[in-house]
């Protein structure tokens, strides 16, 4: 069974985040609200997330100040923010939401398709990460274990674990292919770049698999990417 993502919902009025559920539903992800900025750093020392919508209005420590917080550290500094404001207050506030690290800047009211689609790209990227990563451990365990070289079957067994981490891999290189292609006409540039380091470190996964092969020679290459 797929885990689901988490997508962090940060707005001090309640009914902000249940429009923000209602059009979000639809996604079939986990949605975790948190009503302050503090809230939301608390939500984000124990829990991974996909995607955080960040309204920029908020009293007390504002969704500007709560974007530096999440950017300062390591766990959290990768995570998409896209920024929510009900006033658009020109260039210069749009300007100060990319410096605080926003991948989005979206006015209200906005288009629950567009927010819905832009919010369906970083889970989508987020997904395709997790599994990354998952076959990466286990490619991790198999050259702790001697490549195949070792076992009490003959080698059979290490045999099949590579057959299916290459079926594996196989199917995420093709949904990661499905997605990119799914990019070329967006004007996000953060989801491209996002996409495009996911391509890269399958590219090395592949190469690190193909490595283990019966017959294959395991030079430096053979280090599976670190994620």
């Amino acid at each position: 069974m797929v885990q689901k993502a988490k997508i962090l919902l940060v707005d001090d009025r309640p009914e902000n985040l249940l429009a923000l559920e209602a059009i979000l539903s639809a996604l079939d992800q986990t949605l975790v609200r948190a009503s302050s900025g503090e809230e939301a750093l608390k939500a984000l020392l124990t829990d991974d997330f996909a995607v955080i919508l960040l309204d920029v209005q908020m009293p007390g420590m504002d969704g500007f100040e709560t974007a530096a917080h999440i950017k300062r550290r390591e766990r959290t500094r990768d995570i998409p923010i896209i920024f929510l404001t009900a006033i658009n207050h020109g260039p210069h506030h749009t300007f100060r939401g990319y410096a605080a690290g926003a991948v989005d800047y979206i006015s209200k009211p906005f288009d629950p398709w567009v927010l819905r689609a832009k919010v369906s790209v970083f889970v989508e990227l987020y997904m395709k990460n997790c599994q990354l990563r998952e076959q990466a451990a286990l490619l991790r365990l198999q050259l702790e274990q001697g490549g195949g070289h070792s076992g009490g079957d003959g080698g059979k067994e290490p045999v099949g674990l590579i057959a299916e981490l290459s079926a594996r891999l196989a199917a995420v290189e093709e949904q990661a292919e499905a997605l990119s292609k799914q990019l070329d006409d967006s004007a996000d540039a953060a989801a491209v770049a996002t996409a495009a380091h996911l391509e890269r470190k399958l590219t090395g996964l592949r190469r690190a698999l193909d490595a283990l092969e019966p017959g294959a020679d395991p030079g430096p290459s053979a280090a599976p990417p670190q994620g």
